[in-house]
């Protein structure tokens, strides 16, 4: 490329190309042929017309940057990038003219001659995002002298493998956001359909979801045995017409079904032309065999759901609508979702299991009635927390004394799950012990502190150590005093009968499991029909308040006067828990009697 100036005096980009000819003496000659850019074509080449018309972008630069030759897909696009035009130099930086790749990277390439292979870009020029991989190579002559740089840009747009990759990063991010098992089967099928199939559904095993009905109790019937429960359903029809079993049912399967054979197997099945002629499996299930035909199924694939060395169940897809035949890509991508799924249904599954045994373990140890003899009348509420799926470690209790006294207890073991529940039961246990013998609530506490400060030396980490608040109190009928100590816990409330509310200042003490033993007893009188109120942190705790503000909404709540004990804590607990939990909430109320 040379400028040359026009006899007008306008500067000209032109293209001269050398041809050499021979004279008619025989002699070698040249001819210098010079081509105004603007008009510049590739000649008669025969590439001529294939690189024109080819479906993808092409500009070619010279080793100044300028455009010496784009084809027709790159001369559609010139209103959007003006360095594709003829003559045009790229620009010095980044813009808004930027050839889809940075003019830096363009630089980079003719200088050093290192090809830039795939690299995706994005525009949005023609008002939606496209998608492009673009390829930079140097143009060089045959004595490797640079002679330019090459731009060839693809639309994948809509690349069918581009897709995949883009239904496998959504499985990512939408399959497993809990871990409930039903609602990641679920989350399964919808991100199926309508990207990946028209129909599909997710049958576990009866092990993958604790607490239904087992299915060798079931017996079988013109279907077939049950093998599954249905825990995941997705159709692009309206109402799932293809379904022959709802979400939650036991799913019917012949013993030589596809389904049983994956199961048995641990292999996919993958059928991209239904059978559905006589001699078919279908044979022996004639009621799925008339929804296949009402409802077009031409395509199958059944993928086996496996973790951790289990099989969970199946996951089936199957195209109704989309003509398309499922193909072996699209075996290979159902089975890189249904091993993402089923990582997260296993994690599901063992979360659930241990969930259920905490929350058994947990009912078995709070008590079931509480015990306040003809001394006190006691209510009481104990509320899970929602973000921790009902399992944590609070405690409440009541234990008659010698001499009619009565002991009462709120603790709260740090954590939740099964630790805490165990550890909850433990001290629970431990202190009942302790009441028996009688000892001041102070002294009560030490022990404690120092039993389970000892028992996690000794056991060196075999347990997760024990740290927890409590509250102990003793209530005395004969002298109407209630003496009480305190192991880091809150201050109970105590209600005169008039309705006057007051937390009254105990010695905050050291939690339990800390060894210090640090704990002081401190004595109030409570009247005939005087009320004593023992809570945990979750009933006052609010995001958007400190626990002061919480003690004072608190004290508002018990101030109520003449309503039965029972009521009075439904409606503390309505009036202090007005959206769900984030920790446990245990509230126990008790009234000395005249």
């Amino acid at each position: 490329m040379v400028d040359l100036r026009h006899h007008d005096g306008d500067q000209i980009v032109t293209h001269l190309e050398r041809i050499r000819i021979t004279t008619p003496d025989g002699a070698p000659a040249w001819v210098i042929a010079a081509i105004p850019a603007s008009a510049l074509t590739l000649g008669t080449s025969v590439l001529e017309p294939l690189l024109s018309a080819a479906p993808v972008v092409m500009v070619v630069w010279d080793t100044d940057l300028r455009s010496v030759w784009r084809n027709e897909q790159a001369q559609r696009l010139e209103g959007f990038f003006p360095c594709f035009e003829a003559g045009r130099p790229l620009p010095e930086a980044r813009g808004e003219d930027d050839p889809l790749v940075p003019p830096e990277l363009i630089r980079e390439v003719l200088d050093g001659g290192d090809p830039v292979l795939d690299r995706e870009s994005r525009w949005g020029g023609t008002g939606r995002e496209r998608t492009f991989s673009t390829f930079l190579f140097r143009v060089e002559a045959l004595d490797s002298r640079p002679l330019g740089v090459c731009l060839m840009a693809i639309d994948i747009t809509n690349s069918r493998a581009r897709e995949r990759l883009a239904l496998l990063r959504r499985a990512s991010v939408q399959i497993g956001t809990t871990l409930d098992v039903q609602r990641t089967a679920q989350e399964l099928t919808d991100l199926a359909v309508p990207a990946f199939a028209d129909y599909a559904t997710v049958d576990l095993t009866e092990a993958v979801l604790p607490g239904t009905e087992p299915l060798e109790r079931l017996a079988a019937n013109q279907n077939g045995i049950p093998v599954f429960r249905r825990a995941g359903l997705t159709s692009i029809h309206e109402g799932v017409p293809e379904a022959l079993w709802p979400l939650g049912q036991p799913v019917y399967v012949p013993p030589g079904s596809p389904f049983t054979k994956v199961l048995a197997t641990g292999r996919s099945y993958f059928e991209p032309e239904m059978n559905t002629a006589p001699g078919s499996w279908l044979d022996e299930d004639p009621h799925r065999a008339r929804v296949i035909s009402a409802m077009g199924m031409h395509t199958l694939i059944i993928v086996p759901l496996r973790a951790r060395g289990s099989l969970l169940g199946i996951a089936v897809f199957v195209r109704t609508d989309n003509k398309a035949q499922f193909t072996r890509d699209d075996l290979v991508l159902a089975e890189e979702l249904a091993a993402r799924a089923a990582l997260s249904l296993d994690n599901a599954r063992q979360y659930t299991r241990e969930h259920d045994a905490s929350l058994a373990l947990q009912r078995r140890l709070l008590p079931r009635r509480l015990c306040g003899g003809d001394v006190m009348d006691l209510a009481s509420r104990y509320l899970p927390s929602d973000v921790h799926q009902g399992v944590g470690g609070d405690w409440y209790d009541t234990i008659p004394l010698p001499d009619s006294r009565l002991a009462l207890v709120v603790g709260d073991v740090t954590g939740h799950g099964i630790d805490a529940a165990a550890s909850m039961g433990r001290l629970r246990t431990a202190m009942r012990t302790l009441a028996y013998l009688g000892l001041p609530p102070a002294e009560l506490l030490a022990r404690l502190d120092e039993l389970y400060a000892r028992q996690d030396e000794e056991e060196q980490g075999a347990l997760s150590p024990i740290a927890a608040t409590c509250l102990y109190a003793v209530y005395d009928p004969a002298t109407r005093r209630c003496a009480m100590a305190s192991a880091g816990h809150l201050p109970p409330a105590i209600v005169r009968p008039g309705g006057g509310v007051f937390f009254p200042d105990l010695p905050a003490g050291t939690p339990i499991g800390l060894g210090l033993g640090a704990h002081e007893s401190a004595e109030f009188d409570l009247g005939d029909g005087a009320l004593l109120a023992l809570y945990t942190d979750g009933l006052i705790e609010r995001r958007d308040a400190d626990l002061d503000d919480g003690m004072r909404r608190l004290g508002a709540a018990l101030a109520r006067t003449g309503v039965p004990l029972d009521r009075l804590c439904t409606s503390v607990i309505g009036a202090m828990v007005t959206s769900a939990a984030e920790d446990d909430v245990t509230l126990l109320l008790a009234r000395a009697r005249p």
